[in-house]
């Protein structure tokens, strides 16, 4: 009561208006801090630590450059040469190189994008990722208690979990979830349903897996909203093997530390800014349409600002307060919103390769670094965008940079159709050694390059068919 009374009368008589603003705000964010900390101190959840991941990286045998790949599909001849001039532009503005993976299917001379085909695809992709975790790790198959798989396009019967408990005979009582048609950020919402499966069943080991299938997503008709996939989409995944194990503290990469998944499907232009669905010609594809910059916009600032609330030291979340309390008071002030320092809370940014447009976005929106974004756009150039993967080959070039040291908090945000985000934090458990499994060892000392690539307008990727 006496330091509530002192507080009214130094307001009152001694502070003038922003300095009465700072203080309520920094009362009110002690107030929230202190209330967080008696919270998390009374509802602690068991530990959750990351052993190791592997990412797959295809045979040489499906390297592809961009010119090879454009008249590989002028002999298809199944565009006019209006779609083709289309399909150029949108290599030169992709961001990617000339080492990227193209599914097999795409590279014979017969082209036929089949059952078999695709998987075979899925096949080499996933056994070969998780035969490399195994390996990495020396973990049991009997061991896994849980198993997660993501997969957007590819959806068999059996179901690919299923495929996988097979070939790798884990045992019957085996918890597993096969997760479709979620898009790009399936890969973090499946880590974020291992940790909630890891809280209730205890001394387990959960394995995700998460993919995406190349040979059934490309598009051959001619509307250009639907074409983005086939110039971005590559051959790629990652096994990632998650532990509650007490004694893995010690031996693990890095521990979980938060997730946040926002979705914003009930909304009608979030829902529609990416769908599946036949074009006029009644060929199969998935249109992207021009709602997607600002329907992204909106579900990434809310998840990134939730996020905030956990991650940001108390200077940045005092300043970010302040500045929107004085925003609302002072509409016609013209006050420019503030962009919290999130480097002052993580040190490595490993955002979703969607496409260079979106990286950018990202990078102005949320202030970061060329050095910063960095593993992102290495990733783009070097494998394209590998679907809910592509943020574990970013996590591989800051390991295999040697830039991962003990006690760095890494944030990886995905987001994809619905629209829906989701970031997941972790904090490194010790200093990361060189990997001979890792997809960058023996190239990474040619990295980081020049991506020069045509910046002209985003509409290119957008423009409806003709």
């Amino acid at each position: 009561m006496p330091i509530i009374f002192t507080l009214k009368n130094l307001l009152e008589h001694h502070f003038i208006p922003e300095a009465k603003l700072m203080l309520i705000t920094l009362l009110i964010c002690l107030l929230l801090e202190g209330f967080y900390i008696m919270t998390k101190r009374t509802s602690r959840s068991r530990g959750v630590y990351l052993l190791d991941f592997a990412c797959y990286k295809p045979p040489d045998a499906q390297k592809a450059t961009n010119q090879l790949w454009v008249k590989k599909v002028e002999h298809m001849g199944i565009y006019s040469e209006d779609t083709m001039t289309f399909i150029r532009k949108g290599f030169r503005k992709s961001g990617l190189g000339d080492s990227t993976y193209f599914a097999e299917v795409y590279l014979k001379q017969d082209f036929d994008p089949c059952l078999k085909e695709a998987t075979r695809e899925i096949e080499m992709t996933v056994f070969g990722s998780i035969d490399m975790l195994l390996a990495k790790t020396g973990v049991q198959c009997e061991d896994i208690g849980i198993l997660v798989v993501n997969c957007s396009i590819y959806n068999t019967i059996p179901s690919l979990s299923t495929m996988i408990v097979n070939k790798y005979k884990l045992k019957e009582n085996i918890i597993s979830y096969n997760l479709v048609g979620m898009g790009c950020t399936s890969g973090l919402i499946a880590i974020g349903l291992a940790q909630n499966l890891l809280q209730v069943h205890h001394d387990s080991y959960a394995l995700v897996m998460s993919t995406e299938g190349i040979t059934e997503n490309g598009y051959i008709g001619d509307n250009r909203s639907m074409m983005i996939t086939n110039g971005l989409f590559r051959v790629g995944g990652a096994a990632i093997l998650l532990s509650n194990r007490p004694s893995d503290h010690h031996n693990c990469k890095y521990e979980l530390l938060h997730t946040v998944h926002t979705n914003r499907s009930s909304s009608n232009p979030s829902y529609n800014c990416i769908f599946q669905e036949e074009d006029e010609a009644g060929i199969r594809g998935v249109a992207i349409t021009k709602d997607l910059f600002k329907v992204a916009s909106t579900v990434i600032r809310s998840n990134v600002t939730t996020l905030g609330k956990l991650i940001l030291p108390l200077s940045e979340k005092l300043r970010y307060l302040t500045n929107s309390i004085a925003r609302k008071l002072r509409p016609t002030a013209n006050i420019q919103p503030y962009i919290p320092n999130y480097s002052k809370s993580v040190k490595h940014f490993l955002p979703h390769v969607g496409g260079k447009p979106m990286l950018d976005e990202l990078q102005k929106n949320l202030g970061f670094d060329e050095t910063a974004m960095e593993p992102s756009r290495m990733t783009l150039y070097r494998f394209g965008n590998t679907g809910s993967s592509s943020i574990w080959y970013e996590l591989a070039y800051a390991e295999a940079k040697g830039r991962v040291k003990k006690g760095n908090r890494v944030w990886q945000i995905a987001f994809g159709s619905g629209f829906k985000c989701t970031s997941v934090v972790w904090r490194a458990m010790r200093t990361v050694d060189y990997d001979e499994m890792n997809p960058w060892a023996n190239e990474i000392d040619g990295f980081p390059v020049n991506v020069d690539c045509d910046d002209g307008p985003l509409a290119i990727f957008f423009e409806p068919s003709q």
